[in-house]
């Protein structure tokens, strides 16, 4: 039996990826889509566990034979992206797909496999409290906030497109708001 598939996207620092760091953990046969890119490893990052790593040409090869489910040129000759066969290689264990992704991303994955995934858009409960939480990670220069925080008012108008809005005003609402999600989802 094939693994559905849960996307989650939203704004930068709206607590997604805690979100799903926390649903990994839970009991929900989630394997995390590990996405493709064209640049260079970074550190201690290794391949197919962090990235799939290929190189510009190999990433081009496999846009023209429609290998991927998405992709994105980020920067120029920067190519990120997720291949069908990442998909394909977690639902045929029976495992459970789960993403986190850019709204454009969410959206585009969500036509493409239709009733076979739930995409859930993480919000935060205002503007003021997303540059907050921004200001408070200490990791971004204020040219960076204010990108992200001008990101936000675009990323928004996509959340009409999700199957579920959680607004992470509090995490562990949020939190079990996600399960309990999840946990319908795989009852259908």
């Amino acid at each position: 039996m094939s693994g559905k598939l849960f996307i989650f996207s939203a704004p930068s620092g709206s607590g997604k990826t805690t979100i799903v760091r926390h649903l990994l953990r839970q009991d929900f046969k989630l394997e995390f889509s590990v996405s493709a890119t064209s640049r260079a490893s970074r550190g201690k990052e290794v391949h197919g566990k962090d990235y799939y790593f290929l190189s510009t040409e190999e990433f081009k090869q496999k846009i023209e034979n429609d290998e991927f489910l998405e992709w994105e040129e980020v920067y120029e000759g920067c190519f990120y992206g997720t291949l069908k066969s990442e998909i394909d290689r977690i639902r045929n264990k029976g495992n459970n797909v789960i993403f986190d992704v850019d709204v454009v991303g969410g959206v585009n994955i969500k036509k493409y496999y239709k009733d076979d995934a739930l995409a859930v858009f993480i919000q935060p409960p205002s503007l003021e409290e997303l540059e907050k939480r921004l200001r408070g990670r200490n990791t971004d220069s204020e040219e960076v906030i204010a990108e992200r925080i001008k990101k936000f008012q675009f990323e928004l108008g996509f959340a009409d497109q999700f199957d579920k809005v959680i607004i992470n005003d509090k995490l562990e609402v949020a939190l079990q708001e996600a399960e309990n999600t999840l946990s319908e989802f795989i009852k259908k």
